[in-house]
């Protein structure tokens, strides 16, 4: 088969680009606003993008609590997620209202990074601390905006979990990690599983 994406005429129950594009690592994104708001949410369009430096990017379909607190602080923490932390992770995907902490909300604990404010998943395997370099709002080839915000930062310092570290190697059969793919579909070590995104009730899952 074949269709044109700007006719989106693929007869397809659902749009199948995310699940082409796959596997994608997951940015679990944790931020602060200058004011002090703690901010921790998951990206399914995140991954590296530079080595010397080491430069990480994520796109957020519109301008989320992430994207705002990095526009006042500049500063950012990505935290790997591994499949003790997958189901944790899905329940930071809710759509809180803004300037609730999804480290309290998700009962996460929080450690203090070294170099930046934003606090990072204590359990995380790794976690890299970030400066943002770009926050670029992508066009489409009419020059008009998306909606979609890319951030680019630089890694300033890492964080690794010296239990998943074998004879100095990062040792992904120990890190355990999961990646995002299409529709509501996830893989993990153990395979493909899916999760529902969950809905904002106000209550604590």
């Amino acid at each position: 088969m074949f269709y044109e994406t700007a006719r989106r005429d693929h007869g397809l129950p659902h749009d199948p680009f995310k699940a082409i594009v796959a596997p994608r690592p997951i940015g679990w994104i944790s931020s602060i606003s200058k004011a002090g708001a703690v901010n921790l949410a998951p990206y399914s369009f995140f991954n590296a993008v530079g080595g010397r430096p080491e430069l990480v990017m994520f796109s957020s379909e519109g301008e989320k609590d992430s994207v705002a607190n990095i526009r006042e602080t500049g500063e950012f923490v990505t935290n790997n997620v591994s499949a003790e932390l997958a189901e944790v992770m899905n329940q930071t995907s809710v759509p809180a209202p803004r300037g609730i902490d999804e480290f309290e909300y998700a009962g996460i604990e929080a450690a203090s990074c070294r170099l930046v404010r934003p606090p990072r998943v204590a359990r995380a395997h790794a976690a890299l601390e970030c400066r943002a370099t770009q926050i670029l709002e992508l066009e489409d080839l009419e020059g008009r905006k998306t909606g979609a915000i890319m951030v680019i930062g630089q890694v300033i310092g890492v964080h690794i979990d010296d239990a998943v570290l074998t004879d100095g190697i990062f040792d992904l059969s120990k890190a355990r990690p999961v990646s995002r793919l299409g529709y509501l579909d996830f893989e993990g070590p153990d395979g493909y599983f899916a999760m529902n995104r969950p809905k904002w009730t106000g209550e604590k899952p």
